[in-house]
């Protein structure tokens, strides 16, 4: 069968590529269905012959009998697709006259197609492929070539009506493709020159858009879909020196059909930013308020309304909460400084509200903003105006800024909601699901934890603004949960959310009184509640509400006793999450008053670390191996906060007692026979007693070494006698035997080992004391044992360990860099040499390795063998070229770093460049031209203006090109010229002499030389049209740290937004 199914896609294929015999439309066809309605192989041929004609130079020749004669839609497709490629990539090789034909047939198709009505209906999708179509020529031809297009295309929509919809369709594609898309598929210049036409020409368009007299509803909402794409670059007179404004209020926005586009279409131009028309603005918000009431009657119950509500009028309440959102937010000032407009404003303000109010949570987001910023910017007018409520106080406050007295009303409202709805944070592990049960929660919820932060920063504003209000619904709120009024597990969750997140927004007196309250009523509530799944819930809140207060904690010894004391309780709870909570809020509170528990308290006959030791046992009896570990930490930051170094050894030998006494036992019983250590039991508690040392050392730091050397040697006797164990069972058995339970238990007792001693490495204070006395027998235990080991068996963390401690030990270690290097720098990178997915751990952990040696002991690498040196610089290239974007990153840090550290080191620069100089230059240029690499654009941009700049500044005194000694500039620019031609041969020499001569003009400025090279990524398309909107993706992300690094800046001026774990260390305790 499969015989004959070659056969049949042997003879399709030579047919349809047959370009001297007329085209068999109905085995094209046929290709087609199997394309879309066959199985397997079948489909996989079709495919085949499908992508061969695609790919054909002269396919485009067969598009127009395919349009006109094929009866399948499929079909009709892809002859559309084969027709955007020859446009989108040989357009600019074609004659002239062909390109001028298949413009004429373009449009002529879509005239014959778009002026039928009830065409245009049926044959939506095809019609909106040859309009796309269309616009790529465009992007080609116009203006240069094609002058006359938005006149042609103006006259011929004053023909018909269902010709001009379809044109306001082509004409909103070509305003996206210009201004929205435009970055990464055009040169800079291109786009500008485009931008430039539209604005020119736009008074055409214009009139074509003044559609008073039309009756054609779908031709009247084209238009205003279209003009709302116009809005972002349009000239603004063409805004708000014509009738465009009242046009869109009286005439379209209370018409149910046109109400949304026209909303949005307002709230574009409530977005521009221009004082010179203040008016207009005024205007707007004037008369749309006014359209606005008799449509959506201030009364209206907005939640109960969007819950009933058909889609059409749900995406009207939202289009509403973006209006008043972007107008309030641009211009509120404007309207408030207006006396007669301050009703509307409060019209607004309680629209605003209302709509707040909707149980969607996308709706809800959009509001938030809003009362964040009004709320953010209140407090920052001035931050330290009384906080007390007028209103309560029952004078009027004379320090109360006039501006924050106008929204006081509408912002007791505000408080409420928020406090009503705060949202989940993600300390919370203790959930209600949606069958109604008290579980714990296993997926962390992004959108919700994201949404938390927003409501919890708005809430800290607001409680700045008046903490009085906000302490009177906390406290109401709380007295009604007592009394069973408004018990629900939903109503205290939301309650006690907000609760937790104002830690630090009221005067720390306030705090203190409201939180005493607050606690005793949680107490009371547990005791009062019968049932697990209450308990659960009111646990979780008191957990998270203790975590959040630390100042309050440290400042009331009596109350962190309890509360800890409370947390010891809850550890016995088996109820679902309750223990996980209790053991993070424990470590949590252990972090922020660490110092409190090694301190003798008054009151008190020893400081509470001493009960906590004395009491271990009981305390972790009922937890979890995984619980267990993250207490040992919480204990070990208090233990690592006492300052006195013999008081601090006595408390670590108590604190590790337990684990040191299975762990003496199992030696011992390994001393007599060695053989245990192939007993699972034992393993698996060897890997437990490991990762609670792990947990410890993290928290205590460097005085651990008192720990560390007591297990130290033992350790790395169980490490190898481990590693023979594994080697023997994988020469017994294969390689599959490493997936066995038994196997993977001894790896990971390996693994915690390395963690261990990397862990304490990297905290340790005292490089010398490290390189001589902890070094030596690590290095004799682990690098041959690693060398040996089959690739299967090698454990990345080896890499990464020897990493951490080049990085903490830098010269200290060089002079081992060569016996470190022997063991496992070849038999890696034979490990993943052969392709970028295998081993991905080792290869991270490698190149890891590879950046602290180049960074710490740059002199080893000069004293290796130069063939080892090749290697390492070919694994270099090797990292970069990775697809993994970890690796490839490291790798051009580690090259970048390489070369900068190299012309530091004169006697062995100039052999160098000589060796691997157009190597390294000939590999980046392969990454640049890269698309899948995109990405790394910054990086290669840095590293090649630096190679430029090297040579532009002579400081390669060598030849570069020994066989024939010529000026380094002028051979480098022949060398690159050269290089692209081959990679390119489809480039103009004009287009690469001018690239070259940029890579030396633009070397000193990197943003204009990354522009220039993502210039030439755009021409290299030219014949291999591909997707680079991924070229941005990177700017938008340093875009939005930079923003992020300005908020927080910000943010660090006001006390309370930061949630106090966020706080760094040396600000709080």
């Amino acid at each position: 069968m499969p015989a004959i199914m070659t056969m049949l896609a042997d003879h399709a294929a030579r047919q349809l590529l047959d370009f001297s015999q007329k085209l068999d439309i109905n085995l094209l066809d046929n290709v087609v269905n199997c394309l879309y309605h066959g199985e397997g192989a079948q489909q996989r041929m079709a495919q085949e012959v499908l992508t061969h004609l695609k790919e054909h130079p002269d396919a485009w020749t067969r598009v127009d009998t395919i349009l006109e004669f094929s009866q399948n839609m499929n079909t009709k497709y892809y002859g559309l697709q084969i027709l955007e490629n020859v446009i989108k990539t040989r357009w600019k090789i074609l004659p002239r006259n062909q390109c001028e034909g298949i413009k004429k047939y373009v449009v002529g198709l879509i005239i014959k197609t778009s002026s039928d009505p009830t065409c245009v209906e049926k044959e939506k999708v095809y019609i909106g492929k040859l309009n796309m179509i269309l616009v790529q020529i465009l992007k080609q031809e116009w203006p240069k070539h094609w002058p006359t297009f938005i006149s042609d295309i103006v006259g011929a929509s004053r023909t018909s009506e269902s010709l001009c919809q379809n044109n306001m369709v082509i004409l909103k594609l070509l305003s996206e493709e210009v201004f929205d898309f435009s970055s990464g598929q055009i040169t800079q210049v291109k786009s500008k020159h485009l931008k430039d036409s539209m604005c020119n020409e736009f008074s055409q368009i214009f009139q074509l858009c003044q559609f008073e007299n039309s009756q054609n509803a779908p031709l009247v909402h084209a238009t205003l879909e279209t003009l709302l794409r116009f809005l972002n670059w349009i000239p603004l007179g063409y805004i708000f020196e014509t009738k465009l404004i009242s046009t869109l209020i009286y005439k379209f926005l209370n018409v149910p059909m046109f109400r949304n586009v026209s909303l949005k279409c307002l709230t574009e131009i409530a977005g521009v930013s221009v004082s010179q028309y203040e008016e207009q603005f005024v205007t707007l918000f004037t008369l749309t308020m006014m359209q606005l009431k008799q449509m959506l009657p201030l009364n209206t119950n907005i939640r109960l309304a969007y819950s009933n509500g058909k889609d059409d009028e749900q995406n009207f309440i939202q289009n509403l909460s973006l209006f008043l959102c972007t107008f309030l937010k641009e211009h509120d000032q404007l309207i408030e400084k207006r006396l007669n407009l301050r009703e509307t404003l409060m019209e607004a303000l309680h629209y605003m509200l209302l709509v707040s109010e909707v149980e969607e949570t996308e709706i809800f987001k959009i509001c938030l903003e809003y009362w964040n910023h009004l709320a953010a910017e209140l407090y920052r007018e001035s931050p330290f105006s009384t906080s007390a409520s007028p209103l309560l106080s029952g004078s009027q406050h004379f320090d109360v800024p006039p501006r924050r007295q106008l929204y006081l009303p509408m912002l007791f409202k505000v408080r409420l909601l928020m406090v009503s709805r705060m949202a989940k944070p993600e300390e919370v592990l203790v959930v209600e699901n949606d069958q109604g049960e008290v579980v714990r929660e296993f997926m962390k919820d992004t959108d919700s934890i994201n949404l938390y932060k927003n409501m919890r920063e708005t809430l800290v504003y607001l409680t700045h603004l008046d903490y009085v209000d906000t302490e009177r619904i906390m406290t109401e709120k709380l007295h009604n949960q007592v009394n069973g009024t408004e018990w629900s597990w939903k109503n205290l969750n939301t309650l006690c959310w907000a609760i937790g997140s104002i830690s630090g927004a009221m005067h720390e007196e306030d705090e203190k009184r409201f939180l005493v309250t607050v606690i005793k009523d949680l107490l009371g509530l547990c005791e009062q509640k019968r049932g697990k799944d209450n308990k659960a819930i009111i646990a979780s809140n008191i957990m998270y509400i203790v975590g959040q207060y630390p100042r309050f904690l440290r400042a009331h010894w009596k109350f962190l006793k309890t509360v800890v004391n409370k947390l010891f309780e809850f550890m016995h709870e088996t109820h679902d999450g309750v223990q996980d909570m209790a053991c993070d809020t424990f470590i949590k509170i252990a972090q922020k008053c660490r110092r409190h528990f090694v301190q003798v308290q008054v009151g008190e006959v020893m400081p509470f670390i001493d009960e906590i030791l004395n009491n271990i046992n009981t305390i972790i009896c009922d937890l979890q191996p995984q619980q267990v570990h993250t207490f040992y930490e919480a204990v070990g930051y208090m233990i690592g906060a006492q300052t006195d170094q013999t008081v601090q050894e006595h408390l670590i030998e108590k604190y590790m007692l337990l684990p040191n006494q299975v762990w003496d036992s199992i030696i011992q019983q390994a001393t007599k026979n060695v053989d245990i250590l192939k007993d699972p039991e034992t393993v698996k508690q060897l890997g437990s007693i490991l990762k609670t040392n792990v947990r410890a050392c993290k928290a205590v730091g460097h005085p651990f070494v008192i720990q560390l050397g007591r297990i130290y040697l033992d350790m790395l006797n169980v490490y190898k006698c481990l590693s023979e164990n594994i080697s023997a069972a994988i020469q017994a058995n294969g390689e599959m035997v490493t997936k066995q339970p038994l196997i993977r238990s001894m790896r990971t007792v390996k693994r915690e080992t390395l963690k261990l001693i990397s862990g304490w490495v990297s905290r340790s204070n005292d490089p010398q004391m490290v390189a001589e006395n902890f070094v030596p027998p690590l290095l004799d235990a682990v690098l041959i044992d690693y060398q040996r080991n089959v690739p299967a068996a090698r454990e990345p963390e080896v890499l990464s360990t020897m990493a951490i401690i080049v990085n903490k030990l830098g010269g200290h270690i060089t002079a081992e860099i060569p016996q470190i290097f022997d063991a496992v720098f070849e038999c890696t990178l034979n490990m993943i040499n052969k392709d970028f997915e295998e081993y991905p751990e080792h290869r991270t952990n490698f190149f890891l390795l590879l950046q602290a040696v180049n960074s710490h002991c740059f002199p080893a690498f000069l004293a290796i063998p130069p063939t080892q040196f090749k290697l390492v610089l070919d694994s270099i290239i090797w990292a970069f070229k990775h697809t993994m974007r970890n690796v490839a990153d490291t790798g051009l840090q580690i090259l970048f770093t390489l070369l900068q550290n190299v012309a530091q080191e004169e006697a062995a620069a100039q052999s160098f460049y000589q060796t691997y100089f157009c190597d390294i230059l000939q590999h980046i240029f392969s990454v640049v031209t890269d698309t899948s690499h995109t990405a790394g654009l910054t990086m290669h941009a840095s590293i090649l203006a630096y190679m430029f700049n090297l040579v532009e500044e002579g400081k390669i005194s060598t030849s570069l090109n020994p066989g024939n000694p010529v000026n380094n500039q002028i051979f480098l620019q022949e060398y690159v010229a050269n290089l692209l031609k081959s990679a390119f041969p489809h480039l103009q020499d004009a287009q690469v002499k001018l690239f070259v001569t940029g890579l030396f003009s633009l070397n000193q400025d990197i943003p204009a030389f990354k522009e220039h090279l993502r210039d030439f990524l755009v021409q290299i398309k030219e014949f291999a049209g591909e997707d680079t909107s991924d070229l941005f993706l990177e700017e938008r992300e340093i875009a939005l740290r930079q923003a992020d690094e300005e908020k927080h800046k910000r943010q660090m001026s006001v006390p309370g937004i930061f949630n106090p774990h966020e706080i760094p260390e040396e600000m709080c305790d």
